[in-house]
């Protein structure tokens, strides 16, 4: 029998009456949609699947149809006129894959007939899209006698489902943009109009003048209209926690930033939802979809991924993503896997952004997914091989499996690839092998003396490793880095056993030509 104070958990629910009525958990949003529908009229709000985007949108339909009851006590229940009764015209792109133009065009004719449909209107004339969708407006605007709601989910998904295929992904483009380029002229008939998705297309691409849709993305006051709080998990999900390690699920799913550090940092829904139903930690977001598209690029663009933890880029970047044009940090962060980290303004109106992995799901589960792509073949059975070594404590076995690790790479990947990558390959690997088990990594760890290339705290005692790339003989450069900079001094005060690594990688050899240790013991 179930706890009579736990209710059920919404795995998976998007319609917001079955979560009122139901007996889920609700983490109340409507202060957020408060101040939402009362600034603005166009808006477009840029978040990763899966994290609540589409209940959001059903939650602004209840509440534009004036559903009072299932709003009781909620904030905006005193706060709202439930006289006030809107048409909502809801278009979703959330379902299926879209292969071609002439699928895209039927789906948004069933949707927008559909639409018709629910609000009573007569059926649509127009076969033509753009008039098709002037039309709806038109109509329920005069029928309603009230200004329309327009709620748009996944505006950008029959395009994300192509953007390796530029040629096609072009097409659904300019299909969309057909639909979405009646929103300008529909201006006298709209009430309010939000538009979500994943990736921030360029409004001249897409949008076609709609250049007053305001976007949210990154506004402090709505950087939680998504997601759950550490304040949410304690105290809507409080029957939830016993038996969870209440600092695990932090490290584990939480660290989502649309801001700087002053923002509160958020949790998926989905990774929670899942760990209090199944009671075990693991990567239930990542494993859900991630999209091939995005480990292709990463491949392509042979991304040096110890860099993927501090990566500094600028507005312009984050958000530039069309087409023929996707910064790949736009890509990392849109989607989910870099979240901001640190926002600097050096000067008024010119900002600097640091992204990271937002915790420890995102940066296991995707160093894991691009080890293959690296040249690390069978990655389960490495990664078992480097945590029985590191369990152990086993330096010397940790050598050997190290340099059969490099060993085993494919040599096509030498011809493909310049020399000036190969400490950028050499060092990735590395990094990638270790984040991959989900093991405490810094990168360039940072002491008053310098950086060290890479820690790892494990098992009480820490590593400290330091990469250098040489001709084909080793040099002793690496560990004489480590001693003569003094990259220990900072962990002397842990108790901790303290191990100095330095190895160096020879460009000819292709390999591990020096792996010297120095064990400091514990203070």
């Amino acid at each position: 029998m179930q706890d009579a104070h736990r209710r059920k958990l919404p795995i998976g629910i998007q319609t917001f009456s079955d979560i009122r009525e139901g007996g889920y958990y609700y983490v109340d949003k409507t202060p957020h949609i408060e101040r939402l529908v009362n600034q603005n009229k166009y808006y477009f709000l840029s978040r990763p699947r899966r994290f609540g985007k589409s209940l959001l949108l059903d939650t602004l339909r209840c509440l534009f149809e004036g559903r009072q009851a299932l709003f009781e006590g909620l904030h905006i229940h005193d706060n709202w006129d439930w006289q006030q009764h809107y048409p909502v015209i809801r278009i979703s792109f959330a379902n299926g894959v879209t292969q071609d133009r002439s699928e895209l065009d039927r789906r948004i004719h069933y949707q927008l007939a559909k639409n018709s449909e629910r609000l009573g209107l007569p059926a649509i004339s127009y076969a033509d899209i753009p008039d098709a969708f002037a039309e709806l407006i038109d109509v329920a605007h005069r029928e309603y006698g009230q200004p329309v709601v327009i709620l748009i989910d996944e505006y950008d998904k029959p395009i994300l489902d192509n953007i390796l295929k530029p040629e096609r992904a072009r097409e659904l483009r300019e299909g969309l943009k057909n639909l979405y380029s009646v929103l300008k002229d529909a201006d006298p008939h709209l009430h309010f109009v939000l538009l979500t998705g994943v990736s921030k297309f360029s409004k001249v691409s897409l949008f076609s003048g709609l250049n007053n849709l305001n976007d949210i993305t990154l506004d402090a006051p709505f950087s939680t209209i998504c997601g759950y709080t550490d304040e949410d998990i304690d105290k809507v999900f409080a029957p939830e926690l016993p038996g969870l390690d209440r600092e695990a699920i932090r490290q584990w799913y939480n660290g989502y930033r649309w801001g700087g550090r002053e923002v509160v940092s958020v949790y998926n829904p989905f990774d929670v939802l899942l760990l209090f139903q199944k009671r075990e930690f693991a990567p239930y977001w990542f494993e859900s979809a991630t999209p091939t598209f995005l480990i292709d690029i990463l491949k392509q663009r042979g991304v040096f991924t110890p860099s993927l933890d501090h990566w500094e880029t600028e507005y312009e970047l984050l958000s530039q993503f069309d087409v023929d044009q996707i910064s790949t940090e736009g890509l990392l962060f849109q989607t989910g896997y870099l979240t901001i980290q640190q926002v600097e303004e050096p000067l008024l109106g010119y900002r600097q952004y640091t992204l990271g992995f937002p915790n420890r799901e995102v940066e296991t589960s995707l160093n894991h997914a691009l080890l293959p792509s690296l040249g690390v073949e069978n990655a389960p059975r490495e990664r078992r091989t480097l945590f029985r070594h590191l369990s152990r404590h086993d330096l010397v076995g940790l050598e050997a499996h190290l340099k059969a690790l490099y060993a085993g790479l494919p040599h096509d990947w030498y011809r493909n690839n310049p020399i000036a990558r190969y400490e950028g390959h050499y060092a990735s690997v590395f990094y990638s092998h270790f984040a991959a088990l989900g093991l405490d990594v810094t990168v360039e760890d940072a002491s008053h003396h310098g950086k060290v290339d890479m820690s790892v705290n494990f098992g009480g005692h820490i590593y400290l490793f330091e990469f250098k790339v040489v001709e084909q003989l080793p040099e002793g450069q690496a560990l004489a880095q480590i001693k003569n900079k003094g990259y220990a001094d900072k962990y002397r005060a842990s108790g901790k056993p303290i191990h100095l690594v330095g190895v160096e990688f020879s460009s000819i050899k292709r390999q591990i030509v020096a792996f010297d240790v120095e064990t400091l013991d514990a203070m």
